[in-house]
């Protein structure tokens, strides 16, 4: 079968990749043990290596496109250590109430500090659109004016906004729109930069789980937050935003997406950046709403998140000086992992970003697609 470092060797040369080679997305191997991690601890132990300093990569994002594209991780074997984040999500509801709020304080409460260097002034911490955008602020706020366009909002509608962030939509659609807003969040720093930002304004900001909440609105947008749901719960979900839209509603899905159908992640994605995360594919979404929802519309633009994650990478370079003291150099090295890995996941078509217009049985009249 070979040693470890030419099993490794082998795998990644599949993919375009040579270890210790001269292209800036070639791995540099620190420490000889890498081949045995890797084997021994799949992604896991692949991404624990790097946060350690094992091993180095002068272009993160091409060496992770290339394992993408080419499918190299799934030639990489799988053990033990790795196995038990594959059946705690294949046996487990992982999104429970108790469980969702696990993401908040691993996540989203590391500090506002970070995001507010990292993220563009309105802190939105999902895909951009760069359709006619040159910078982040821009393609962000195109981003929310066409979410708002999309979702048809008229002065004195009301919303509900399920995963509110740091509020920063909420507060374009009240400052822009005329409407007023009820933000869902589970995350406490979050409520208390999004309740800040929005005073003054027809906003409502509740630390709340989506499944709690039973009112009638107008409008319902769910902006980045699906990826937390899980498969388990995709259905109730759905259950839960028909319960709260009128019948002449419409509800907007922006999402991250896969090719396949799929009840586990990656399981160092799951461990150090988004503990009990999921991406739905079109199967299990269309299945989720079926008998509830008329699909209107289905917009893809994954590709420039690939751009926005670059973007959120440079910006986070940059702004480290201010960030180290605080956060220390395994976290920077962990970041960088996590950036560069997503930009790739959508550079190579793995991933995607969906905008999914969706409304009751008992709207009439022709929605008409916005781009």
């Amino acid at each position: 079968m070979g040693s470890s470092k030419e099993i490794v060797t082998n795998t990644f040369a599949a993919g375009g990749i040579t270890m210790n080679g001269s292209n800036p997305w070639d791995v540099q191997v620190h420490n000889p043990k890498l081949y045995d991690r890797l084997l021994a601890g799949g992604s896991l132990g692949f991404g624990e290596a790097y946060m350690e300093g094992w091993w180095d990569c002068e272009a993160l994002d091409e060496f992770f496109f290339r394992v993408q594209y080419h499918r190299v991780d799934k030639a990489i074997p799988r053990d033990l250590n790795t196995l038990k984040y594959f059946l705690k999500a294949k046996f487990s509801n992982q999104q429970t109430k108790s469980k969702a709020k696990e993401v908040a304080y691993k996540h989203y409460d590391i500090g506002n500090d970070l995001f507010e260097q990292m993220l563009d002034k309105r802190m939105m911490y999902s895909c951009a659109y760069w359709e006619n955008a040159e910078t982040l602020d821009e393609a962000q706020e195109a981003k929310l004016d066409l979410i708002c366009r999309k979702l048809k909002l008229e002065p004195g509608m009301r919303m509900l906004e399920i995963g509110c962030g740091w509020g920063g939509f909420a507060k374009f659609a009240a400052e822009k729109y005329g409407v007023s807003v009820v933000g869902l969040t589970i995350s406490k720093e979050q409520a208390v930069l999004a309740r800040e930002i929005n005073k003054g304004l027809p906003v409502e900001i509740r630390l709340d789980d989506y499944r709690d909440v039973n009112e009638k609105f107008d409008r319902v947008v769910s902006i980045a937050m699906l990826e937390a749901v899980g498969y388990r719960n995709y259905r109730t979900y759905m259950e839960t935003v028909a319960r709260n839209l009128t019948d002449d509603g419409i509800f907007l899905l922006h999402t991250i997406g896969g090719n396949y159908s799929t009840k586990v992640t990656d399981p160092w994605i799951d461990k150090y950046i988004f503990p009990n995360g999921m991406l739905p594919s079109a199967a299990q979404l269309s299945t989720a709403w079926q008998g509830l929802f008329v699909l209107e519309d289905w917009h893809n633009f994954g590709v420039y998140y690939d751009r926005t994650c670059m973007e959120w990478l440079k910006n986070f370079e940059q702004s480290w000086p201010n960030l180290s003291a605080k956060y220390g150099d395994t976290f920077y090295r962990m970041w960088r992992y996590y950036l560069n890995a997503s930009a790739a996941s959508f550079r190579s078509r793995k991933n995607h970003l969906w905008h999914i217009v969706l409304t009751k049985p008992k709207h009439l009249g022709l929605y008409k697609s916005i781009r």
